[in-house]
């Protein structure tokens, strides 16, 4: 018994780095497929209400295909405002980026003693970063996730791969079982898409309006940068800060205006990100604070910007799989902070 648990051991310490090596090399497949998943299960109780209704599954996969692609319609449509917002707008932004600048070198050559000859090329670094053969490849990239993601949602969907099978043949073994972590996982998934969704939504409306109240350019881009970087746990709020009060510093002048418009974008992540959102979400996504971090960095590594934001939910689902058996339990205690 002891061999075969000292064997156990060392082939799971070989398996384990195997597959989150496998993960990172496949990510152009796992990405879209984890991700289609969770898009798929966000709308499996929509799927089981036409059913009842008698509609032809068919049918009811269009409807949420439409639902879905009137989403993205909506969501091209705000980053075309916000772009255009940019791209029309009258403001002195780029003279005033650059006048603070120049004074921030000049403080900066006056405190540590060094001179920079040519001013321009370092601006230059900051401020022109186009590549067009990267830009091609990102949109390219894009492009191909979307389409792998469609036609996942879609399988997803018309049950030709069902997650409620996969548990129960692969992971648990016992029908009964895998229906009850099913019906867990798909209660608690679905809860933290809507709240992450409307809190993020909410972060963005606010932050948006904090930008226009205070006089702070490019209101709609902004909100939209807050709402999608607010998917990203814990992180995304700190980003969200940081850069608005760095672009906040360039226009307003170094005034009360300024402390209260820092105080206001922060007040907004501190009542929807730390107060509102753990209050919605429960119990069962009380995860450890190191936990959220060890697995931000591990997912952000694996699978880039798309590991940040899917790092919680993978991390729900895989403490859901470890409840399930009592050898493992202590390991979802540990990322739950439970004692």
């Amino acid at each position: 018994m002891e061999q075969r648990r000292t064997t156990n051991i060392l082939l799971l310490i070989i398996v384990i780095p195997l597959v989150f090596y496998l993960l990172k090399i496949l990510s152009f497949i796992f990405i879209p497929l984890i991700f289609s998943m969770f898009i798929a299960l966000l709308f499996l109780p929509l799927m089981r209400w036409l059913g009842k209704k008698k509609v032809p599954k068919a049918v009811s996969i269009i409807i949420v295909v439409l639902i879905i692609a009137g989403g993205m319609k909506i969501g091209v449509e705000l980053v075309q405002i916000s772009s255009r917002e940019i791209l029309n707008s009258e403001t002195d932004f780029f003279v005033k980026a650059e006048e603070k600048f120049d004074l921030l070198l000049l403080t900066a050559q006056e405190t540590f003693g060094f001179q920079i000859e040519d001013k321009k090329s370092v601006l230059k670094e900051f401020i022109h970063t186009e590549n067009i053969s990267v830009t091609i490849e990102f949109i390219r990239k894009t492009i191909t996730m979307i389409l792998m993601t469609a036609f996942f949602v879609v399988l997803w969907l018309a049950e030709s791969i069902n997650i409620q099978k996969v548990l129960n043949t692969i992971v648990l073994k016992q029908k009964h079982t895998s229906v009850k972590t099913f019906v867990k996982i798909e209660k608690d998934l679905i809860t933290f898409i809507k709240v992450k969704f409307l809190v993020s939504a909410a972060t963005g409306i606010c932050t948006g309006l904090a930008c226009y109240i205070f006089g702070v350019s490019f209101p709609i881009f902004w909100g939209l940068f807050a709402f999608l970087i607010n998917f990203v746990q814990m992180v995304g709020s700190i980003i969200t800060v940081v850069m608005l009060s760095i672009f906040a510093f360039i226009e307003l002048d170094p005034t009360s205006t300024l402390f209260f418009f820092v105080v206001a974008i922060t007040s907004v992540q501190v009542l929807f990100g730390t107060i509102l959102e753990p209050i919605f979400m429960g119990k069962s996504f009380s995860l450890n604070v190191i936990t959220v971090l060890v697995m931000l960095m591990l997912w952000g590594y694996i699978w880039g910007v798309p590991g940040l934001i899917m790092s919680i939910p993978i991390t729900v689902f895989l403490k859901i799989m470890l409840e399930q058996f009592p050898n493992t339990k202590v390991i979802a205690n540990l990322l739950s902070g439970k004692h």
